[in-house]
């Protein structure tokens, strides 16, 4: 075949010869998943160092629980609420915490990022900002405390000694990733106020941090204007404390409408949205 003057074949673009296609671009989910492949290869490639990490995840874990265990050793009810039932809403609160920080806790860095202007990099990119972000690291490290809440999690449910029906199962399975896509949609949203404030990273975690506390008791023990706060505002009573009342088959001590026991799915959803419209 001749050849042009650049030495590419006559009849052909860039050597590929006419009427067959170049391979298309890889998509972008195929991409997101090269990059957490590589992500997850380089943690695994150390692993001493994961296990280490691991387990330091769940000893932290279980010191938080501790607290609980010694705060029982004075009291006998919290809030209104059982040792066991506490332990639920722990559970709940603990599982669905450690499934939004393995996901989204790497959104921490966008602060450091505005602040640096390595930010401006990613808009330069085809791929979406906030993925970018959210698949620039992973830390496998957390499934330390993604297990220890889901043992606490399994102990109170076992011990309880709950009438199984379908949909008991059913919102059992789903309140911690349920439960983790609000916790996420906040992370997401406390963390994005750094385009408006210098160093907005300490408020963010105070947001984060402290919904993770909060929700892992029961809302009764605090005062109404936070009651309301996390309930209306920051949803956090919706991670843990509503479903275990679904799951416990108990009204709200507190009075408040039957229907927010099972209402967690549409916080999600709307938070979710709001998040992605913010």
């Amino acid at each position: 075949m001749a050849e042009t003057p650049g030495g590419t074949p006559a009849g052909t673009f860039t050597g590929i010869p006419v009427g067959e296609r170049a391979d298309p671009p890889p998509g972008r989910a195929r991409i997101y998943r090269r990059i957490l492949a590589s992500r997850l290869h380089g943690q695994l490639a150390y692993r001493t160092s994961f296990a280490l990490n691991v387990a330091a995840q769940l000893f932290a874990q279980c010191t938080e629980l501790l607290v609980i265990l010694v705060i029982f050793t004075q009291v006998g009810s919290l809030g209104g609420f059982s040792r066991a039932e506490v332990l639920l809403i722990y559970g709940l609160a603990a599982t669905a915490f450690a499934l939004a920080d393995l996901i989204v806790s790497q959104i921490e860095i966008l602060p450091d990022y505005i602040r640096t202007g390595e930010f401006d990099v990613l808009l330069l990119r085809p791929l979406g900002p906030l993925a970018q972000v959210l698949t620039s690291d992973i830390a496998l490290k957390r499934l330390g405390r993604l297990a220890g809440g889901t043992i606490v999690l399994g102990w109170s449910l076992v011990s309880l000694d709950l009438d199984w029906t379908p949909p008991r199962v059913w919102l059992a399975l789903s309140a911690p990733p349920v439960g983790a896509v609000i916790l996420g949609s906040i992370y997401v949203a406390a963390n994005a106020v750094s385009f408006w404030l210098v160093d907005g990273g300490e408020l963010a975690n105070s947001v984060t941090y402290g919904s993770n506390f909060a929700t892992s008791y029961p809302i009764t023990i605090y005062g109404p204007w936070l009651r309301r706060v996390m309930c209306y505002a920051v949803p956090g009573a919706f991670v843990a404390y509503f479903p275990a009342l679904a799951l416990l088959g108990r009204p709200d001590p507190l009075g408040l409408p039957g229907a927010l026991r099972y209402a967690s799915p549409v916080v999600a959803a709307l938070a979710v949205a709001t998040t992605g419209e913010a």
